[in-house]
């Protein structure tokens, strides 16, 4: 796919997570951009998040992966088919070439489609910021997923939940934050607010003003917040450096 471009602007305790735990259920197609997953790996069936950066590619977590993957593009409630729903096969699987599986460091894949999308007024692409972005800290920024809106209630959500959570200061490194890198992390979520994404939310996008600045990456084994998500900037010349090669 040579010369695609991509929309951009001027664990035990860090298992598959993410909870819109405090958030609300999100208007329908209110995020175009946002893709489903569906993961068969080896008996057991999971879902994780992910976000459509060009037609038939889609960014999601790189713990994500399996031995096959669904992709269900214009989706709100994902428990009954909707007109506004597209699925499709994932064709080829590639996370990040230093993705850590213990330290969850590099925990960023690009799937690529078995077909494109097709561009409607429910399925659309996001922004990805430039090369190293920061996002300040305090910023407020959105994350949206179908993950478990609880530690208590195992029920996970069938429609699309969104929240609205903070970007805080960098973590210092020690105790279960003894993984956490500066340089390709960034920590989500006040804790007084208690909105974090949980359980199923792997792979989401954390949208800050109109772009994708975060990725659902792991957090703490009960899902009170802070969480952390992967930086996406740090990323972006491999981001469409892959995609053209493939």
């Amino acid at each position: 796919q040579p010369g695609v471009t991509l929309a951009h602007s001027a664990v035990s305790t860090r298992r598959s997570r993410v909870r819109s735990s405090g958030g609300k259920e999100a208007w329908p197609h209110s995020r175009p951009y946002v893709a489903y997953l569906e993961i068969q790996r080896r008996d057991e069936r999971i879902r994780c998040g992910g976000f459509l950066v060009a037609e038939n590619f889609v960014l999601t977590a790189a713990r994500c992966q399996g031995e096959s993957i669904t992709v269900v593009l214009g989706a709100h409630n994902v428990s009954q088919w909707e007109p506004s729903q597209q699925v499709i096969p994932v064709q080829r699987q590639i996370p990040h070439p230093q993705y850590n599986s213990k330290t969850l460091n590099n925990d960023i894949m690009i799937l690529q489609l078995q077909d494109k999308g097709h561009r409607t007024k429910y399925v659309g692409l996001i922004s990805l910021p430039p090369a190293q972005q920061r996002v300040d800290p305090k910023s407020r920024c959105s994350v949206a997923g179908w993950g478990q809106t609880s530690a208590t209630n195992k029920q996970i959500s069938e429609t699309l939940q969104e929240a609205d959570v903070v970007v805080m200061p960098r973590r210092k490194r020690g105790g279960p934050w003894r993984y956490y890198n500066a340089t390709t992390m960034m920590c989500v979520g006040d804790p007084e607010e208690g909105r974090s994404p949980f359980q199923g939310d792997s792979g989401a996008s954390l949208v800050c003003g109109k772009e994708a600045q975060g990725i659902v990456s792991w957090g703490s084994k009960d899902g009170t917040p802070p969480a952390v998500y992967t930086r996406v900037s740090p990323f972006r010349p491999w981001i469409p450096e892959t995609i053209d090669k493939v």
